[in-house]
């Protein structure tokens, strides 16, 4: 295994630097106030303000290893966002890989086991995901993130034979579920980290809807979900990271009741002999895909679906990706871009896409 040993160190530093600023800098959020994510810790932030627009109620909080901008706008904005909060820290424990208290690490330990209702049902979405990408989106993708040092930090280029070795536990359809209860072959593990944070916002919308939230946003480490417009009516406007200039943007879109979700490479790699190893990997291959995309933004209803198509597409590749658009396209939006920087967008969002830069832009039919 070529391991980073003498490199890590050398590496580490512009790595940490790195993943902070596509943390905080991954999609702006164009409001009329600012929300500043450089200033969240990991104890939780709360701020009350009160303007024009009614009072706006935000809490900054770090979990699910990314940071996270919870808003709302409303009398019960504070008790709305608290709520939210406590979402998201049972739902990072019941859905971690590592958090002893949570169902995903007590059947990735066991082989297996009864988890709740909740946990199966998003198992049950990842198996179906699978089926319906052909494989692009795969839950048990975990050994093999492992080998590459996704998880740990300690960065690895995996040789080819463990590799082969690994990808003999990836495949969905070897976890086995009825009702709650999940039985997993040896050696196989489930990772639902590609559709956690997804579910996660999703969850946030009802909450603020029960609070009687008429006009919220999150921001889960860039995954970005908006409840209604902004409180004067007008769109909430968001804008995409250019994935080969991380302090620019290439685009915006204006959006209201919709998940707008992004993938690329640029959000999490290392380098290696001068290349760069990001960690989108491709189920079939071990290796991180590399199928004519950097960029994949997807803009849905349902941020669960969003963020397992934003992986699913990246993985697929330009060709693969437009044609399941076309064949799902009363579910989704897409804004893909391709290596030679041609900017692809599906035309359900035209009317709200304005680009920010000079790329070739096309229209999706």
């Amino acid at each position: 295994m070529l391991c980073l040993q003498q490199k890590k160190l050398a590496y580490a530093n512009s790595w940490r630097g790195t993943r902070m600023k596509i943390r905080t800098k991954r999609i702006l959020i164009l409001l009329c106030f600012i929300v500043t994510l450089g200033a969240c810790t990991a104890e939780e932030n709360k701020t009350q303000n009160d303007n024009e627009n009614g009072t706006i109620y935000s809490a900054d909080i770090f979990a699910m290893d990314t940071y996270m901008t919870l808003s709302a706008y409303g009398e019960k904005a504070e008790t709305a966002v608290s709520a939210a909060v406590e979402e998201v820290n049972r739902l990072d424990t019941l859905l971690s890989v590592s958090s002893e208290k949570g169902d995903i690490y007590y059947i990735n330990q066991n082989g297996g086991g009864q988890v709740s209702e909740e946990t199966a049902e998003l198992i049950i979405k990842a198996k179906k995901a699978f089926t319906e990408t052909d494989g692009a989106f795969d839950c048990t993708i975990a050994p093999v993130m492992e080998a590459w040092g996704f998880r740990s930090g300690n960065f690895c280029i995996p040789e080819a034979e463990e590799l082969s070795e690994l990808l003999q536990k990836v495949d969905s359809s070897k976890i086995l579920i009825e009702g709650t209860e999940v039985l997993l072959p040896d050696g196989v593990s489930i990772d639902l980290g590609g559709i956690a944070k997804g579910y996660t916002s999703h969850q946030i919308m009802e909450i603020y809807r029960e609070n009687g939230i008429t006009s919220g946003i999150v921001s889960l480490g860039g995954n970005v979900e908006t409840l209604g417009t902004k409180p004067d009516g007008s769109l909430w406007r968001i804008a995409l990271q250019d994935p080969e200039n991380t302090e620019e943007y290439f685009a915006v879109l204006e959006v209201a009741d919709r998940a707008i979700i992004t993938s690329g490479g640029y959000q999490r790699n290392f380098i290696q002999d001068g290349e760069v190893y990001h960690h989108i990997i491709d189920p079939v291959t071990g290796f991180p895909a590399q199928n004519g995309l950097i960029s994949v933004t997807i803009v849905s209803k349902d941020g669960t679906l969003a963020d397992v198509l934003s992986t699913s597409l990246f993985v697929m590749g330009t060709e693969k990706a437009v044609n399941f658009w076309r064949q799902h396209k009363d579910e989704f939006d897409a804004v893909m871009m391709t290596e030679d920087r041609r900017v692809l967008v599906t035309e359900g969002i035209m009317g709200v896409f304005t680009p920010l830069t000079n790329d070739s832009v096309e229209v999706l039919s």
